[in-house]
C-alpha cells in the first residue's frame, strides 16, 4: 500500500485524505471537527468499531438507523438530510476511485447529496492497488461478510465466499457507486 501515491491521486479527485493510526485517533480527529451539527450515520461497520456515534453523540443531533428510537426509515431519511454525513467505503483504490456497495441504497444516495461535508472512514484494509482489486474488495469480501452478518440467505453468505451473479431475493448489493472526481474542489 502506498500511501503517498493514494493522496495524490484522491487530491486530484478534490478529494482530501487525513490519515490516523488507530481508530480511537479517528474518532477523536472526527469529534473535533463535528460540533453542533446534524449528523448522519450510513450503515458501517468501521463506524461501530470505533465507538463514533457514542463520540459525536455529546455534541451533535445523530441520526443513525442502527441507533435510533424510531423507525429505521425515519431515521434514514434524517440521516439524509442531516449537515454531515459520515460513512465508510467498501473499497479504495491507489488511483483514487472510491466503490460502494449498499443493500438498500441509502448509503449511497446520502453521499452524492449536498451535505456540508461527506466524511468516509476507512481501513487500510480496503485499500486496493487498482480500480479493478478495489470492485473486486468490495463484492467478494465485504458483500459476502455484509451479507452473512445481515443473515440474508443469498450464495455468497452460505458459502462465505464469493458474490455470484445468481437471482437471490435477498441479495445485499441493491445499489453501488463508484466516486471519480469531486466536482467541489
Amino acid at each position: 500500500m502506498d500511501l503517498a501515491t493514494l493522496e495524490k491521486n484522491l487530491k486530484w479527485r478534490g478529494i482530501k485524505l487525513t490519515v490516523l493510526a488507530t481508530k480511537e485517533e479517528a474518532a477523536d480527529y472526527l469529534a473535533g471537527k463535528i460540533k453542533g451539527k446534524s449528523v448522519g450515520f450510513g450503515g458501517s461497520m468501521t463506524l461501530e468499531t470505533m465507538g463514533l456515534y457514542e463520540k459525536l453523540k455529546p455534541q451533535n443531533e445523530v441520526f443513525w438507523h442502527w441507533r435510533q428510537d424510531m423507525p429505521a426509515d425515519e431515521a434514514k431519511a434524517k440521516a439524509y438530510l442531516a449537515d454531515i454525513y459520515v460513512t465508510s467505503l467498501n473499497g479504495v483504490a491507489e488511483t483514487g476511485e472510491l466503490i460502494n456497495i449498499d443493500g438498500s441504497g441509502n448509503r449511497v444516495a446520502a453521499t452524492l447529496t449536498k451535505h456540508e461535508k461527506v466524511y468516509f472512514v476507512v481501513g487500510e484494509n480496503k485499500i486496493a492497488p487498482d480500480l479493478h482489486a478495489a470492485i473486486d474488495r468490495a463484492r467478494n469480501i465485504a458483500g459476502p461478510l455484509n451479507a452473512q452478518r445481515l443473515h440474508r440467505r443469498t450464495p455468497c453468505a452460505i458459502k462465505a465466499d464469493r458474490a455470484t451473479t445468481a437471482k437471490a431475493p435477498n441479495a445485499s448489493a441493491a445499489a453501488s457507486t463508484f466516486y471519480g472526481r469531486s466536482r467541489c474542489r
